[in-house]
């Protein structure tokens, strides 16, 4: 069976693309889309990604009206919170380091949840 290699990309509808695609940037380091074909995109690193649907009902997202969120990978979770809370940015961390790493929860301007994941090593 032929299997896909990865995620290619990740598309939502956004109120206000432009602004939210600089939070992106300015607040999580995940570049813009390139305007032309000498810019290369941003570039993720090797690692594990989940692939999960969740039940229509849960409240793992936050929001009832989100139907999407996104878990990004990081080296330092505690260095990656300090950041955004510097940057006035809410943060709830989860205090329970399980078995397979530490995360974080926060929101982007629009209220789409967005996930923090330090892998254990």
């Amino acid at each position: 069976m032929e299997k896909v290699s990865g995620i290619g990309g990740v598309f939502f509808r956004a109120k206000n693309p432009e602004m939210l695609s600089r939070w992106y940037e300015e607040n999580l380091g995940v570049s813009p889309v390139p305007k032309d074909y000498d810019q290369l995109p941003w570039m993720q690193e090797a690692g594990p990604t989940v692939f999960s649907p969740f039940d229509q009902e849960t409240e793992y997202f936050g929001n009832a009206d989100k139907s999407w969120m996104i878990n990004f990978r990081v080296a330092n979770l505690d260095a990656m919170v300090a950041q955004l809370e510097r940057a006035g940015i809410e943060v709830t961390l989860n205090n329970d380091d399980g078995p397979i790493g530490k995360f974080a929860k926060l929101y982007d301007p629009e209220g789409n949840p967005i996930e923090l994941w330090q892998p254990s090593n």
